[in-house]
């Protein structure tokens, strides 16, 4: 049996006090009956966030109806259906916590006919209606690769269009089998290339890849036109989860950030606690500065 790892120092953050800032966050997300993916994917950063006034909404409840290896959110084959006013909510959320960035994210719905792209689409017109001035990113699922759902989303032309690889290819079929690579970067190609959207996406490293194999991927994610990529450690939910299979230097995360920047991409954030959502507005920021 293999034996688990320790975690290294620079996994090892001290969290400070809850401020006020994470109190009202909690309060504004309880009140609103909302889903964050912060909690439901038990993010590392969840403290830091709240405590600057910032969280990432979770659409279409939170069940998913996929059963990735490596992730927190609970599966189900039938969820609940959505609620029809989710949109209205986070909209209103959105406008008591004066945020001037969201991130929305869902959980997959392949149960749905339209996978929920009708109600993200209703989500950013919602945000956007009650709130003009914040801008949107959508880090969406591969609607299974249904080109009505996608266009249905990416017509709404969020200020940013995410969607995660997560893994290296020759890991897919051991952690998530439901997924599929290249369908993910057609995703990519299809908001940077044919609609112009800023596309972004994101991995996990640990997982047992290689830096080669890595490499290939920022090489893959530069030819679909996404230039904003994260890049953080996989940190095992559960013992029933995928097991961690080694925890990546600081430089080596450095190597990482560099090679991508070398492809051309315009904001790499590579650290251990990276994640998707993590300081997301700097890729608007990055993006104006240039």
């Amino acid at each position: 049996m293999k034996s688990e790892l320790r975690k290294p120092e620079w996994l090892k953050t001290q969290f400070g006090g809850l401020s006020h800032n994470f109190a009202a966050t909690k309060k504004q997300v309880s009140d609103n009956g909302l889903n964050t993916v912060c909690r439901s994917a038990q993010c590392p950063n969840l403290h830091e966030c709240w405590s600057a006034g910032t969280a990432t909404f979770l659409l279409l409840g939170n069940s998913c109806t996929r059963s990735c290896r490596f992730c927190a959110v609970t599966t189900s084959a039938s969820p609940p259906l959505p609620l029809p006013d989710e949109p209205e909510r986070i909209a209103r959320a959105v406008k008591s916590m004066r945020l001037g960035h969201v991130v929305l994210t869902s959980v997959t719905r392949d149960d749905l006919d339209d996978g929920g792209s009708s109600a993200w689409a209703e989500t950013v017109e919602a945000v956007r209606r009650e709130n003009p001035q914040t801008t949107v990113e959508c880090l969406i699922p591969d609607f299974r690769g249904e080109r009505t759902a996608l266009e249905r989303v990416m017509s709404r032309r969020p200020d940013i269009l995410n969607h995660n690889v997560e893994t290296v290819p020759y890991l897919y079929e051991t952690v998530r089998p439901q997924a599929d690579y290249r369908r993910s970067l057609d995703v990519l190609r299809m908001a940077g290339i044919e609609f112009g959207l800023i596309a972004k996406s994101g991995l996990m490293v640990g997982m047992g890849e290689t830096e080669d194999q890595i490499m290939c991927v920022l090489d893959d994610l530069a030819e679909t036109g996404c230039r904003h990529v994260t890049i953080g450690q996989y940190l095992q939910p559960s013992f029933r989860h995928y097991p961690v299979h080694s925890y990546v230097t600081p430089e080596c995360f450095e190597r990482y950030r560099q090679y991508a920047e070398g492809l051309g991409f315009r904001n790499v954030q590579s650290g251990p606690y990276v994640r998707s959502s993590y300081h997301a507005a700097e890729t608007l920021y990055r993006k104006i500065n240039l």
